[in-house]
């Protein structure tokens, strides 16, 4: 940092402090404004330029120094200027001295900032180029944050201060006038009677009501500018046109059906979407196959001499298609015409906020009207732009279900919850597998104790966990497919017969208008907290719009856009992602909801650890599946759970009382007290709760109890 700005950095820091040092805050509060209101009403008789010189100097320098006591000020404003000066007065020195905050903050932050969060603060200024005045003026008009905190982090942004001044001068004039208002009232206070006139009570309601009000005019000036460039059509053809049927959208058309929309359900390949067509259902079904397998294999532990089969893969991947066939009408066209959706097959692309086109399947097209739009596309397998790729013919979770023939030697990318799944699940049914995980651990996402669980499951059912690998090429050295990764500075290479990428999943985001209308994408479909795109009848739910990428999630999110597309304005609500359980169905399967060990201490959150090894639990030592544990975070010195962890047998059917739990504000007490059948593995969540009961008992209430009872004795 320059000389210059390090002493103005000291400067304004020095002021600050002695501002607090000597206390100042005490001349800038409502019982020091009554105390000197006589003496204050005679100065400025006397002196009326004087006083409002001063009066203008206090505020802007207060704004500048982002000093407590502006708001107090405004009030004082009314009360010795009256409305109309008090609010010219306040408005232009806030203004002044909220640039002056602002001002200060880019000269002396800005290149800091820049330096240190280069890539992160274009991306914002970015933002702030596109929507800046708008995002300010909503922020002055309803404060999200304390305006000083807006002076300062707006500076260290690329908006100019002529747009930062004109906007805060506009943005903030409506809540200056209201309490300027309610100063003028405060100054009538002469006695406690007062306190019931019409116009201090009237005033401080307006206080109350403004935020509703300006929340509703930011709205409105939000729609308006989305709706610029568009015509509103007379009337309607639907409530609602949903585009894609998975998850998302399959809840979604089924919410606005059962409450007597209109709607239309557009899909342009299967219904059902991902989860029954290529992930949740088929893998399920095949590492079903593969676990009887491995169960085989342990038959000695069960007093069984010998237990043998022979793997038809052929098979296996046929029992995989009966599976989705049996499923597949709980999803299927006819169904949900039942219901009362109009199921179209086709291609939907959205052509107006109002309007959506759709090609059919004999090419002809159909254009719908529709009051409100959800786009519920999905999302695809991500492949990475590792040189070679494209010649080797490599699999994805969409596109390995037509194998027939078992790979000899197959090579998984990615390490998440589909890499570890489909990775088991191949080498139980005989292949030699090799995971290649580009970080340090696979499922990153979970604590390292849970990884290293996994992994040493995997390397003792010889899998090759190649943590730490990153893929750099694939070649092929005479007839032979390799997979070229770096670790530790050097190359390995690892031959193949396949290639399955799982390191992820990509929003869908092409195709269907989004880039037309302007509709914000990142790697998502960018919403708000009501699932809403920068269109406010234009709604994502599900994997194209995040964060969580998960069956059950898009389900929920369905019933949130659902009912904001057709009851807002009269009603609608934020999407609730307080407790998200998921699960990775490996063994030992996984299950999670809320806070792991790892989150807690990356967002600095305090917790209290209480943990039950399953090795103890009387079903699963008779089952033969005494491995695993529980861990249960909660909050210091209370039984609020803030988050679960789950290893062992059937982890993700046990989470499910956490998740209750912490939806509805059960603690650890209630759990103990709940009866569980014995002997089930479910008495694991009762005994978790037992260890912390033991660690949270009275003890000296105990040692009263214990002297009780040994005088009972005599």
């Amino acid at each position: 940092m320059h000389a210059r700005k390090l002493a103005m950095l000291t400067a304004v820091m020095l002021i600050v402090a002695l501002f607090f040092i000597f206390d100042l805050g005490q001349y800038l509060s409502l019982q020091n404004l009554k105390a000197q209101q006589t003496n204050i009403e005679a100065f400025r008789t006397e002196r009326p330029f004087v006083s409002v010189a001063i009066y203008f100097v206090i505020y802007v320098i207060v704004t500048a120094l982002s000093l407590p006591g502006a708001a107090l000020l405004t009030l004082a404003g009314g009360a010795v200027f009256g409305l109309l000066w008090g609010t010219v007065i306040v408005s232009f020195a806030s203004t002044i001295g909220a640039t002056l905050a602002f001002l200060l903050s880019r000269y002396l932050l800005r290149d800091w900032v820049a330096r240190r969060f280069g890539q992160r603060l274009k991306a914002i200024d970015d933002g702030v180029r596109r929507e800046g005045a708008l995002y300010l003026f909503t922020l002055r008009l309803v404060p999200a944050f304390p305006f000083f905190l807006i002076n300062l982090l707006t500076g260290l942004t690329a908006m100019k201060t002529r747009t930062f001044y004109l906007t805060s001068q506009l943005g903030m004039l409506a809540g200056t006038v209201v309490f300027v208002n309610a100063g003028t009232q405060l100054a009538r206070l002469e006695s406690l009677s007062g306190i019931l006139s019409p116009g201090l009570l009237g005033s401080f309601a307006l206080l109350g009501v403004f935020p509703l009000l300006a929340r509703r005019f930011v709205a409105i000036v939000r729609m308006k500018k989305a709706f610029a460039h568009w015509k509103k059509p007379a009337r309607f053809d639907r409530n609602l046109v949903v585009i894609g049927g998975g998850s998302a959208g399959l809840v979604t058309a089924y919410i606005a059906a059962a409450v007597k929309a209109k709607v239309t359900l557009v899909e342009k390949h299967k219904l059902g979407g991902d989860c029954l067509n290529t992930g949740c259902v088929p893998s399920k079904a095949l590492i079903r196959s593969a676990r009887f397998l491995s169960h085989l294999s342990r038959a000695q532990e069960f007093g069984i001499e010998s237990a043998t089969a022979k793997v038809d893969f052929t098979q296996v991947m046929a029992r995989v298609q009966s599976v989705i066939k049996r499923i597949e009408p709980h999803d299927s066209a006819a169904r949900y015409t039942e219901l009362g959706v109009d199921v179209v097959h086709g291609v939907a692309k959205i052509v107006s906020p109002w309007a959506v086109d759709i090609t059919l399947e004999d090419g002809s097209t159909r254009r719908l009207t529709t009051r409100s739009i959800v786009i519920a596309s999905g999302a695809r397998p991500f492949v990475p732009p590792i040189p070679g790729i494209d010649d080797v013919g490599y699999l994805t979770s969409d596109t390995l279900w037509n194998l027939r023939e078992l790979p000899r030697r197959l090579v998984v990318l990615g390490g998440g919850p589909i890499g570890c799944e489909l990775t088991q699940a191949f080498a139980r049914l005989g292949a030699a597998v090799t995971q290649v995980e580009m970080e340090a651990r696979i499922m990153g996402r979970e604590d390292p104790e849970v990884s290293e669980l996994v992994a040493q499951r995997f390397r003792a059912e010889g899998i090759a966990v190649l943590s730490g690998h990153k893929a750099k090429a694939i070649v092929i050295d005479n007839g032979e497919k390799i997979l070229i990764a770096e670790h530790a500075g050097k190359d390995v290479r690892i031959p193949f017969d396949a290639v399955l990428v799982a390191v992820g999943r990509a929003a869908n985001l092409k195709g269907f208008g989004l880039e037309e209308l302007g509709i914000v994408t990142d790697r998502t479909i960018g919403t708000n907290a009501f699932l809403q795109t920068n269109y406010p009848n234009i709604y994502a739910a599900g994997d194209v719009a995040g964060p969580f990428q998960f069956t059950h999630t898009a389900a929920h999110q369905a019933w949130y856009a659902a009912v904001n597309a057709l009851f807002d304005p009269l009603k609608k609500f934020r999407a609730d992602y307080s407790v998200i359980p998921w699960a990775t169905f490996v063994e030992p399967e996984v299950a999670r909801v809320g806070l792991n060990e790892q989150e807690a201490a990356d967002k600095g959150i305090a917790y209290e650890l209480t943990r039950y090894d399953i090795d103890d639990l009387d079903r699963a030592i008779a089952d033969g599946e005494a491995h695993g544990f529980i861990k249960v975070l909660t909050v210091p010195g209370k039984d609020r759970i803030l988050g679960v962890t789950i290893v062992g047998e059937h982890a993700g059917d046990l989470i499910a009382e956490y998740v209750l739990a912490m939806k509805q504000g059960i603690g650890l007490n209630r759990i103990l007290g709940t009866i569980h059948i014995y002997p089930t593995l479910a008495e694991a969540n009762k005994y978790v709760a037992g260890n912390w009961k033991k660690a949270h008992a009275p003890q000296g209430l105990l040692r009263w109890v214990e002297r009780f009872h040994a005088w009972r004795r005599g």
